[in-house]
């Protein structure tokens, strides 16, 4: 019995499961989104957010801790200057797991997992909504209060003259025209 056993073996060995784990968040790190199973996906959730929060710590002993993982230069280097300074505030949570169609020739399913500082859909930078202050309870008595004072400072008082308008001047009768001459005639049986 496995209770309580958490890793995903991935029908693979250990040494096998590593490497490629490592090779995932390499792709991961460099591409910033990859399409894998949904399966090797949470694995690798698990995998690469310990090795982003280590990078927010930027010491030799954290470089040379990430690069026995990911054994890459470039990755890492990446990670440090780039990924790091977008995930410094947040808290954890670094990647984000989109389901996708199933696989056609196995009908395996499939997902898209990507660092969520990077997407520009659902990124803060386009999705930037200040939110109300209002609440449903208190807020009216307050409201009620602040509006007489608010009232009195916006609207200014100021002197306008009376506006004399000019009277319209007489108009002559209009001439009748060829279309009024014609359903007159018509009216008459004409």
């Amino acid at each position: 019995m496995r209770h309580g056993k958490k890793v995903n073996h991935l029908g693979r060995t250990n040494s096998h499961r590593k490497a490629m784990l490592g090779n995932m968040a390499t792709s991961l790190i460099l591409h910033k989104r990859i399409t894998t199973t949904l399966a090797k996906a949470k694995a690798l959730r698990i995998y690469v957010e310990p090795i982003i929060t280590k990078s927010k710590n930027d010491t030799t002993h954290s470089r040379r801790t990430v690069f026995s993982y990911l054994q890459d230069k470039d990755a890492v280097t990446i990670l440090f200057r780039e990924i790091a300074e977008k995930v410094a505030t947040r808290p954890g949570g670094y990647t984000r797991i989109i389901k996708m169609e199933n696989r056609l020739g196995d009908n395996a399913e499939m997902a898209m997992i990507e660092l969520v500082d990077y997407n520009t859909v659902y990124g803060t930078d386009t999705a930037k909504t200040e939110k109300k202050s209002t609440r449903r309870r208190g807020g009216a008595a307050k409201a009620k209060t602040a509006e007489p004072t608010a009232k009195a400072e916006t609207a200014p008082v100021v002197d306008v003259a009376p506006v004399v308008e000019e009277a319209p001047a007489a108009e002559a009768p209009e001439a009748p025209t060829a279309s009024a001459e014609h359903e007159e005639n018509a009216e008459k049986g004409e």
